[in-house]
């Protein structure tokens, strides 16, 4: 398998999905369709519905046209929470994506709206899955799936740790309330995105809370890496604006451990999800060979 080939194949696949349900610029509230579609269709890893979609794969799934819309639904989700991630209020970040962060284009307000927006939107795409559902079993799964939307991006997960950043911003850490924070604000949406591919595709229980575990994982050693690169990268490769840490005074594992400790754990905190992952396939015969080389190049990625 030629990875970079599949990832670039599977990041297309992605976007062509996302433009279908970004929303049509049109009527007196133009703006604000223009501004959700921004940031929205600006690039990026599309980690999220990735792997969504290939947990989903991976469980045999068998109607990929139902995780579509939760693909997109994520994604709205994951941009609306980077648009006020970046607001003067919290990051203060000029730039994201490689572009003007959109407070820096629309102006605070209409980026306020616009994220708004995007999480608003995600839940009536998430909702008209319904439509979709050609069984009473995937009926049911859906209505599982939108329980999983609703509850970790919020104050259970995504917001909840994204409240404790702020609050505890400029103030010393130790290494539990910093894993709580990355738990919360990064891995959440990332469980998120994986238990809703193992729900559609109708995993059990068992399956499904291992999956958790395993994004935990992933999230966590993901997040380290971004501290990592915060420190080590540059503008013109990752896209957004680097030393934003050391600059909002926030302690993170690099501050904590110095770039190698931050290094080994990513490292253990990956081995320890793709090795949960490939005992879980081989238990239950499946396989997904892109999402373990997936996981696997998160903790080396350069953006």
């Amino acid at each position: 398998m030629d990875f970079k080939q599949e990832l670039e194949k599977r990041r297309n696949e992605i976007e062509n999905i996302l433009s279908v349900y970004a929303p049509e610029e049109e009527g007196y509230q133009k703006t604000i369709l223009q501004a959700m579609n921004y940031s929205l269709m600006a690039g990026g890893k599309r980690i999220r519905p990735m792997l969504m979609l290939e947990t989903y794969r991976m469980f045999g799934g068998s109607h990929e046209t139902v995780v579509h819309p939760f693909m997109a639904a994520l994604e709205m989700i994951h941009t609306y929470s980077l648009i006020h991630d970046d607001l003067p209020a919290l990051d203060n970040d000029e730039y994201r994506r490689g572009r003007k962060t959109s407070h820096m284009v629309f102006g605070e307000a209409m980026a306020i709206l616009a994220g708004d927006a995007l999480l608003n939107y995600a839940y009536e795409l998430g909702t008209g899955a319904f439509d979709l559902a050609e069984s009473s079993a995937e009926f049911r799964s859906i209505a599982r799936a939108l329980q999983i939307l609703g509850r970790k991006p919020g104050i259970h997960g995504m917001i909840g740790g994204q409240v404790v950043d702020v609050e505890m911003e400029g103030k010393p850490l130790d290494k539990q309330l910093l894993d709580y924070i990355h738990e919360m604000k990064t891995s959440a949406l990332i469980e998120c995105s994986m238990m809703i591919g193992a729900v559609l595709a109708e995993g059990d229980n068992a399956d499904i809370e291992a999956i958790e575990t395993i994004a935990r994982n992933v999230g966590l050693s993901f997040q380290i890496q971004d501290d990592i690169l915060d420190v080590t990268g540059s503008l013109e490769v990752l896209g957004k604006q680097t030393h934003s840490d050391e600059k909002n005074n926030k302690t993170t594992y690099v501050t904590l451990f110095g770039i190698e400790g931050a290094q080994a754990e990513a490292e253990k905190l990956s081995k320890q999800a793709m090795q949960m992952l490939e005992d879980m396939a081989k238990e239950r015969e499946i396989d997904n060979p892109f999402l373990m080389e997936l996981i696997g190049q998160l903790v080396h990625r350069e953006k």
